[in-house]
């Protein structure tokens, strides 16, 4: 009795010790002392040793919830790292194809091997709390807004197993050996399992099969089994590993926010249909944002506890719009995704440069897809080793890039600051701008003051090392109470402190691109805030840009009162990539005058904040930060203007040693800002108290008076020939004059000339669109214009002929008309071609497709047929369609693209075009369906692009920008770009454009109104469409044939459809699980589905789920769009011409209007309506 008693008291005290461990956040690999305890000394059974063991069952306390199940009372632990929901057969009793007939967990689905002392298999079942909490700590770091408290938890245990080598041995993994653990929590409503892979824990990734006879990778996966009563077919299964590299980095990598710990709920109302991993990245970001709004560029944010290696934002959570999976290579810049409709949070945005620039030391694996070896149109060329050579973008243009063995690292040049990807002129002043979003309770009261973008301005003079901040709209009922928060602004001062003799502040270690969690506790009061922020670098006006949340409760201070706040210091601690700093201080509230007297009241608040940043790795010869550094705020003023409604926070800052008192040798007049400088200069220390002023670049003087260089005018050719100067403040821009363009040598060469050439391949001629139409040329400037077979006119203007009008086909048989061409079809009871239909039995099986006179073959550069292109974690895939029928079998990827995260997907018909929106730059891209490199069009100037739209007709590109918050049109190579909206959006996603009728569509999923809206394309007649009964409008699409408007709703689970002409409209089909993007070709919708990680048809004519297709890869998928063999029939006053404008040409209903881009120059450009 006595031993278990001390057993069990052991076992309290690894577990509670483990939990910490565990829950310390990612600072490392998993070691296998922080796996679940397992042995005999803790209850376990021992597997049978040898090959292709099965134990015997192990019955269960508490059942086990699996797929749609919710029945199971025992499970078979396999040597093969699998469990078994029922015992397995014998003839797969080694691991063969999956899934297999039966429900497996597979956490290393191998061929593996204990047989004499070659490893052991421990399993068990364990109701210890301390392990029923490890278990639920687990799941809610992988499920954050799950409450789960086990009741049972399964611990099986793989500890140094070895491969079978089968009848070769092979010696390099004689020697090899495993250790993993699956561990399966359930509770009377949910199971989860936890997967555990130790550092060094998985040294052989293949095993010999003796089916295939030579060496099979492992696998993660899941499977329900088979299903069925009578007839018996295979159940759901995800497969989440297969291959070597996936394999090897299930150690390095994690999809619950910890190196080596995967989380999945297994059973549950969602899992009916299959597993749902867990969402939580390593990386900081997690989630565009997308802070899916959580894909997060945004993340959604919670009150939680904070430790110093806390993660400084939320992950997104089960039932969120999650978080896009992104490829090993990139740190996702996330778009702002939603929720279904829940208890309503704020969201924050979040940005990162792309991690090419400096590797992160735990890079995401499990999603990362590998390049089929056949089918792929392109790819990106990546380098194992990223160089300057081919990064050539990623430091800034005042930096000097330098490669080393294991890659490449940035350095400001002389007279610059900053950490190489940014830099910035020392001494010059610095400006940053940013928005604040929150929830803050005042006091006891039970209603939040809430915060929607309101707006942050920052304005720091670097030589002295003062910041000004200034947030605006603040409502008096808190702005009064938020004055002692000065260092939600204090944190710019630390970046711009005065750096003293080897010391660095914030901008020189971070260059601006960080994350900020701060919480502060006020003493004597049950109130807390925690502080978000996030520092996204430099923008393209020369800004810093920050996003900040607030969420919590702060102590009323009554109207009218005054802060202050005494000067003080804080020590922030370096380790690597993660700064950290805690401090106690003291703050007066001095209350309005009363009776004569003005009572004051001092108070007490502790700051603790984790900072996140990267850092290069690869220069070993970089000299190490001081690990602990002193920031001295030497006077501190807040101020709430309660006419105005702003909060101000002044503050002085110098970051030095660690010191008490103030040494004369510290009181140099650089560090304590007594100096004089120009503010637009360095001040530069010398011996004691000497110090001398240096005008900063761009600037001209002796350092007390410094005036700006106009370089244009001293150094005229400074921007080339046929280039404009532009001077600015300590710097200068160029830009090309009319008629020429940059080149990728910075030059400005001539844009080809396109007079008297050869109009038709220039494309300059008055013939109807490629689909009708061809242009013939006739040598010189001449040439003439014909129709295509299948239309007629005179070839400017060509109508589609209706074969079917009279039927050219079989009496028996339905003629369908197409743009240049028709089908036939034997009626049902018929069978034959279409041409010829005899009587016959009801066929199973689709009588076959005749087609029409085949359209020319340079009109179709695709193979035969529509595809349906679809985006998924850094690549597009394309599926064939045979009618409406997706060809699953023939699924191949088109695009690799692994440091992009692709969002929304359209076609050109015309070009055979594919273009994306990428959030990861963010970005707007296309490639050619016919190969070649895909090419980049936009980059400047966006936030979150999302949706996207393509006038086929008028040649235009129309997107949604969720951050920006708005709507855009550019000609298809990303030129002449103007933003048509930016009032009265708020989450604006799909977007879809009626070329024939010169209309746009698009949704915005405002939580709180969301609506679809229409506007002609120039942007006039805006109008709402449908705005009762919608929760998040997702995907829109837009049928030309049937002139139906669809969208799909992930808030209401439901896709429906209307006619923009009349009101009502009609509810397609209900039950959706989470809806992402939709698309329609002939009779079906087609919408991927979060949830499921799929594609699914629905049939418009009997609203029901015709077809499923899951990818190979089970990763998020976002935008889809189909892309058709031929164009739809009709044109627009923009088709030919350009409609006769100078730049933009913009359909209407019945028109046209010629609109000039945003940033025309001079007076070239004529609008006309």
């Amino acid at each position: 009795m006595w031993s278990a008693v001390r057993r069990s008291g052991a076992a309290w005290t690894r577990a509670l010790l483990l939990l910490q461990l565990l829950l310390a956040g990612p600072g490392g690999c998993l070691s296998r002392q922080e796996l679940f305890p397992f042995g005999p000394g803790h209850g376990d059974l021992e597997l049978e040793a040898g090959d292709d063991r099965v134990s015997p069952a192990l019955e269960l306390s508490t059942p086990l919830r699996f797929f749609d199940r919710s029945d199971i009372n025992s499970v078979y632990v396999t040597t093969n790292g699998l469990i078994a929901v029922s015992e397995p057969p014998a003839e797969e009793s080694h691991p063969g194809l999956f899934p297999p007939t039966f429900g497996a967990v597979a956490p290393f689905l191998a061929d593996l091997d204990t047989t004499d002392g070659l490893g052991k298999v421990y399993y068990r079942e364990d109701l210890s709390p301390a392990v029923l909490r490890l278990a639920a700590e687990c799941v809610q770091r992988g499920f954050p807004e799950v409450s789960f408290k086990p009741s049972g938890v399964v611990v099986v245990t793989w500890e140094s197993v070895a491969p079978y080598q089968g009848p070769s041995e092979d010696p390099a993994q004689e020697e090899k050996r495993n250790t993993f653990q699956a561990v399966l929590a359930s509770s009377e409503s949910s199971s989860y399992a936890i997967f555990l892979y130790p550092e060094d824990g998985l040294q052989f990734h293949t095993t010999f099969s003796k089916k295939d006879e030579n060496q099979v990778p492992a696998v993660v996966a899941f499977s329900q089994g088979l299903v069925g009563l009578i007839w018996k077919t295979d159940g759901a299964y995800n497969i989440f590993a297969n291959d070597r590299e996936s394999i090897g980095n299930l150690a390095k990598s994690s999809n619950s926010g910890r190196q080596g710990i995967w989380v999945f709920e297994i059973g549950s109302p969602a899992t009916a249909s299959g597993v749902v991993p867990s969402d939580v990245n390593l990386e900081v970001d997690d989630g565009a944002e997308y802070d899916d709004e959580d894909y997060d560029s945004v993340t959604h944010l919670g009150l939680e506890d904070v430790g110093t290696t806390s993660f400084p934002f939320e992950a997104p959570r089960r039932g969120d719009a999650g978080t896009h999976n992104v490829p090993s290579v990139l740190s996702p810049r996330r778009l702002t995704t939603e929720r279904p409709l829940e208890a309503p949070t704020e969201r924050t945005r979040s940005f990162q440069l792309p991690v090419e620039r400096f590797p992160q030391q735990q890079p995401q694996v499990i999603d990362v897809d590998e390049v089929e070896e056949t089918g792929v149109v392109f790819s990106y060329n990546t380098d194992s080793r990223q160089t300057c050579a081919n990064n050539r973008h990623q430091c800034s243009v005042h930096a000097e890039c330098r490669d080393f063995a294991t890659g490449f690292c940035c350095s400001c040049v002389a007279g610059y600051t900053g950490n190489g990807r940014q830099c910035v002129a020392e001494g010059s002043p610095q400006r940053v701008n940013g928005k604040v979003k929150g929830k803050v309770f005042v006091g006891s009261s039970p209603v939040p003051i809430v915060f929607d973008n309101t707006d942050l301005h920052s304005y720091v003079v670097m030589n002295h090392g003062r910041s000004y901040t200034a947030i605006s709209t603040i409502p008096e009922t808190v702005g009064y109470s938020l004055l002692p928060l000065a260092p939600i602004g204090g944190i710019i001062g630390w970046m711009f402190a005065v750096e003293q003799g080897g010391f660095k502040n914030g901008f020189s270690i971070t260059g601006g691109e960080f994350t900020r969690l701060a919480e502060v506790t006020f003493v004597g009061h049950p109130d807390k805030l925690v502080i978000k922020q996030r520092f996204s670098g430099i923008d393209e006006h020369g800004h810093l840009t920050i996003d900040t949340e607030l969420e919590g409760r702060v102590p009323l201070i009554p109207f009218g009162s005054s802060v202050h706040i005494e000067p003080y210091t804080e020590l922030y601690h370096y380790s690597r990539q993660v700064i950290t700093s805690s401090s106690t201080r003291e703050y007066t509230v001095t209350e309005p005058e009363r009776d004569g007297a003005a009572p004051s009241h001092v108070h007490t608040y502790q700051w603790r904040q984790t900072i996140t940043f990267q850092e290069c790795v690869h220069d070993d010869s970089r000299p190490a930060l001081p690990s602990t550094q002193q920031l001295s705020v030497d006077s501190v003023f807040v101020l709430y203007n309660q006419e105005e409604r702003i909060l101000r926070y002044a503050l002085s800052n110098s970051i030095g040693p660690v010191r008490d008192g103030s040494p004369d040798a510290l009181q140099n007049p650089c560090y304590i800002g007594t100096h004089g400088c120009d503010t637009n200069a360095a001040c530069r220390p010398g011996p004691g108290t000497q110090f001398t002023c240096e005008c900063s670049i761009g600037f001209r003087g002796d350092g007390r008076i410094c005036y700006d260089i106009d370089e244009c005018s001293e150094q005229p050719s400074a921007c080339g020939s046929h280039a404009i100067c532009n001077n600015h403040p300590g710097t200068f821009r160029c830009e090309c004059a009319e008629g020429f363009r940059f080149s990728e040598e910075g030059a400005c060469v001539a844009i080809a000339d396109q007079r008297p050439i050869n109009y038709c391949a220039s494309n300059l001629h008055e013939c109807d669109i490629p689909q009708r139409a061809q242009c013939i040329y006739l040598g010189g400037s001449s040439y003439t214009c014909s129709c295509l077979p299948g239309f007629s006119g005179d070839g400017r203007a060509c109508q589609d002929v209706d074969e079917c009008q009279p039927s050219r086909c079989h009496p028996d048989a339905f003629c369908y008309n197409t743009p240049g061409s028709f089908t036939c079809q034997c009626k049902p009871g018929y069978q034959g071609d279409g041409f010829r239909c005899t009587p016959g039995g009801l066929s199973t099986v689709a009588p076959p497709i005749h087609h029409g006179p085949p359209v020319p073959t340079a009109v179709i550069p695709l193979p035969p047929g529509t595809h349906l292109l679809f985006a998924q974690t850094g690549k597009i895939e394309r599926v064939p369609l045979e009618g409406s029928t997706m060809v699953k079998t023939e699924a191949k990827a088109l695009l690799h693209a692994p440091d992009k995260v692709i969002i929304g997907l359209a076609f050109d018909c015309v070009d055979k075009m594919v273009y994306w929106t990428d959030i990861s730059e963010p970005s707007i891209g296309r490639a050619s369906l016919q190969g070649g490199e895909p090419t980049t069009i936009i980059r400047q100037d966006l936030g979150s692009p999302e949706g996207i739209a393509l006038d086929h007709l008028g040649r235009n590109i129309f997107w949604t920008d969720s951050h920006l918050d708005r709507i855009e049109v550019a000609k298809l190579d990303g030129s002449q770009r103007r933003v048509l909206f930016e009032t009265d959006l708020v989450n604006p996603r799909g977007i879809v454009a009626d070329s024939v009728r010169g209309n746009l569509y698009w949704t915005d999923w405002n939580r709180d109104s969301p609506k679809i809206e229409a506007s002609y394309m120039d942007g006039t007649h805006r109008r709402i469409l449908v705005q009762d009964d919608l929760g998040l409008p997702n995907g829109l699409t837009f049928d030309a044939y049937s002139s139906l408007l669809c969208w799909v709703d992930a808030g209401t689970h439901r896709a429906e459809c209307l006619k923009p002409s009349q009101p009502s409209r009609r509810t397609v089909l209900e039950g959706l699980q989470y809806p992402f993007a939709v698309t329609s070709y002939g009779k079906n919708l087609y919408y991927t589905d979060w949830k499921t990680n799929s594609v699914v048809a629905v049939d418009l004519a009997v609203s029901k789920e015709s077809d499923t297709f899951h990818p190979h890869k089970q990763t998020r998928l976002y935008g889809i769009a189909a892309a058709l063999s031929q164009c739809p029939e009709g044109h627009n006053y923009c088709s030919v011409n350009n409609g006769g404008c100078t730049h933009l040409c913009l359909a209407t209903p019945g028109g046209r209007t010629c609109r000039c881009p945003d940033n025309t120059l001079g007076v070239d450009c004529i609008e006309l309506k």
